[in-house]
């Protein structure tokens, strides 16, 4: 997607996407909860399409490949063998999945939840889960999408999940922790280490000690979603997977979205070290040197009001 492309973008609703759009009711159950089901967003062409494109993309046909590759980069090849597939920039890589993640819609249900008048891009990432019950890879614990994001400026933002199918526990849907966006976090480890590389029993008596600090029980949410459906979760609302039991890959993308008024910003961890998000060695620059978070190419823009 070029940058000209990307700034003559018109940002428009037909009248039955409109009835789409989450209610009153919607937004005041997601500033609650932390997550929410939406409508049917996406055609069944639009998911088969996307479904297609995916196939092409693992056997490497893809329309550019990033111009640097970042130091955390989550990235399947085929020498990875049969282990969950996780492959971010997508909607950079792929002009025609790129193109059906940027409809307005989605963008506009985003600006809904977040109370905001713009959502951009933040990140995508295209996942599989084969169906292999005993596989670890498809195990994916508890964890909050802010803890990865400490270089951003809002606590508005949130993720949408796109299955490309009908997905319900069998298939290991995403299970989110009802109301965890809400809590006081204890502090402690500050580490940005991506779930994959951390120790699931860890993460998930971190869950249960957060809880308890906050005086409240866990809440487990699967979300059954059909086709063309999605879920939405804020950034700080605790989330993970299980394994895929069907006889079928899940296959799904994960779509992270920020509103308009995010910048990057300065983190140190504990030990003063620097947090690096992937963005910061491929976007552009602000006029004072800083990442720009709302380079077209990177994080174009989905919805402004």
């Amino acid at each position: 997607m070029s940058s000209d492309t990307a700034t003559n973008a018109t940002f428009a609703l037909t009248e039955r996407e409109r009835e789409l759009l989450p209610s009153d009711e919607d937004v005041a159950a997601y500033a609650e909860q932390g997550w929410f089901l939406s409508k049917k967003l996406l055609t069944d062409d639009e998911v088969d399409t996307i479904v297609a494109e995916s196939e092409r993309f693992y056997l490497g046909v893809k329309d550019r490949d990033l111009p640097v590759r970042p130091p955390k980069l989550a990235y399947w090849t085929q020498d990875k063998g049969p282990v969950q597939r996780h492959n971010d920039y997508v909607h950079y890589e792929s002009d025609v999945i790129g193109a059906i993640l940027r409809k307005p819609l989605i963008g506009a249900v985003a600006a809904r939840l977040a109370q905001a008048e713009e959502i951009r891009v933040f990140q995508s990432t295209l996942i599989y889960k084969p169906p292999r019950a005993e596989e670890p890879t498809n195990q994916v614990p508890w964890h909050m999408d802010r803890h990865y994001w400490q270089t951003c400026t809002s606590e508005k933002m949130l993720t949408a999940f796109i299955p490309l199918h009908d997905c319900d526990e069998e298939m290991g849907t995403i299970t989110m922790v009802d109301g965890s966006h809400r809590w006081q976090e204890l502090s402690g480890d500050d580490s940005t280490r991506h779930f994959a590389e951390r120790d699931r029993a860890e993460l998930d008596a971190l869950l249960e000690a957060n809880a308890a600090f906050n005086n409240t029980d866990v809440r487990r949410i699967p979300m059954v979603i059909p086709k063309g459906h999605m879920s939405f979760h804020h950034c700080k609302t605790y989330h993970g997977s299980g394994a895929n039991r069907s006889g079928r890959p899940r296959r799904a993308i994960s779509l992270h979205l920020q509103d308009g008024d995010n910048q990057y910003r300065p983190y140190r961890k504990s030990n003063g070290d620097a947090v690096v998000y992937n963005h910061d060695v491929l976007v552009s620059r602000t006029e004072d040197g800083r990442p720009n978070y709302a380079d077209p190419e990177f994080c174009p823009p989905l919805w402004r009001s």
